[in-house]
């Protein structure tokens, strides 16, 4: 099998509905995004099923399908993933959670990010937790922004517990979404959960930080949102799958971890923040040198997937045109025409409803030696027409990697 290099654009959460005001197209059919056009103009396009029945609509299941694990045996939960991230080392009595600091009024999520919160925020707000929430078997660990960690130790806990996704439970009741115990022996870690959920709003509401976010007009971060447990897993690496060294480039850490799980290296971009606001052009140059000494790059970004979940067009349209130009585009023009090139989102976020939906997500690749078919642009419609053709599992990495 030849090693090509390759890069895959992914655009998290890229994939809409036909919308009223965009005259019923989606997004990407509105945009403007010739570079990602010009892909499905000279390659061939398809649809690629990432968040198939039995597993959560998350983006760690999501990726992984893109990347082409295999979710039966490897899914492990995205806690494990983000401690990868994080080169937080599980032991086997490990169980780690994300954990999101939110904005609740009352008994409702009000925002499952408190608003975007900035990092130097978020990293005092889970100090002080950690502190007066004393509890001998678990430990906190700060992240990016809104996204944290939380790791429960002991033999006596179990991994068997079931969560609801912050990002589709905005509006509703924190008390109708707590985590429940799968079987009896997940009682212990269940309790830990709820206690913590529990007391956050006591403990973080009357926090100087939270009192000056408010002063601010900021939304405050007074609540917790734990979620995707899981014990540290093995999945195969991409040299064993396909025998290539990848690179993964990404502001979150569930991605990082992810990489880190499949045997890439992580390179690290300034500036990249996992919003609307991230380093474009540092992510993209980032991947132009990692050509150089890596067969294959996975270039992630998560500002469309942030946006979707606030439900705002005017961003959105916005991030997809960024995305095509400053990270895409730039790319393009500064590799060699024999680079395999591929660009997809990992999963849909409608902003009707502003959450994953299991709908497969459109897929152009471009590789040399590949005719082209007769799709000319790159959309959620389109794309359904190419010559790839409906993919599953890992179709995607081996229309890539194999001949």
């Amino acid at each position: 099998m030849g090693t090509p290099k390759a890069i895959i654009f992914l655009g998290d959460g890229m994939a809409d509905e036909p919308i009223p005001e965009l005259d019923d197209k989606t997004p990407l059919q509105h945009a403007h995004t010739p570079a990602m056009d010009s892909i499905a103009r000279d390659g061939c396009s398809g649809t690629l099923l990432t968040l198939p029945e039995g597993f959560p609509t998350s983006s760690d299941v999501a990726n992984m399908s893109v990347l082409g694990c295999d979710l039966a045996t490897e899914f492990t939960g995205r806690g494990p993933l983000e401690a990868a991230g994080r080169r937080i080392v599980l032991g086997p009595d490990d169980i780690a959670l994300r954990l999101n600091l939110t904005t609740q009024e009352g008994d409702i999520l009000k925002d499952y990010s408190a608003g975007h919160i900035e990092p130097q925020d978020a990293r005092a707000l889970l100090e002080y937790l950690s502190a007066q929430f004393e509890h001998a078997d678990i430990c906190f660990y700060p992240g990016v922004s809104f996204r944290n960690l939380l790791v429960i130790s002991g033999e006596t806990y179990s991994d068997r517990v079931a969560t609801d996704k912050p990002d589709d439970n905005v509006g509703n009741a924190v008390s109708q979404h707590l985590p429940k115990a799968m079987d009896p022996g997940a009682e212990a870690t269940v309790k830990i959960l709820r206690d913590l959920i529990v007391a956050a709003p006591q403990i973080l509401a009357p926090h100087p930080v939270n009192q000056r976010r408010i002063a601010e007009g900021k939304p405050p971060a007074n609540g917790v949102w734990p979620w995707s447990p899981g014990r540290a897993g093995a999945l195969r690496t991409l040299q064993s799958r396909y025998g290539v060294h990848g690179a993964v480039i990404s502001a979150v850490d569930v991605i990082t971890g992810l990489g880190v799980c499949l045997g890439m290296q992580i390179i690290p971009v300034d500036g990249a923040t996992g919003y609307i606001d991230t380093n474009y052009e540092g992510k993209a140059d980032a991947a132009v040198a990692a050509l150089h000494n890596h067969d294959f790059v996975f270039l992630h970004v998560e500002a469309m997937d942030e946006v979707s979940h606030e439900q705002d067009l005017k961003k959105k349209l916005q991030a997809i045109e960024d995305f095509d130009r400053r990270v895409v585009g730039r790319v393009l023009d500064a590799i060699d025409h024999g680079v395999t090139v591929a660009v997809l989102p990992d999963h849909p976020v409608p902003l009707a409803s502003g959450v994953h939906t299991r709908t497969p997500v459109p897929v152009a690749l471009r590789k040399s030696g590949m005719p082209a078919d007769a799709v000319t642009t790159f959309d959620e419609i389109a794309c359904k027409r190419g010559s790839l053709g409906a993919m599953q599992t890992d179709g995607l990495m081996k229309a890539i990697f194999e001949a």
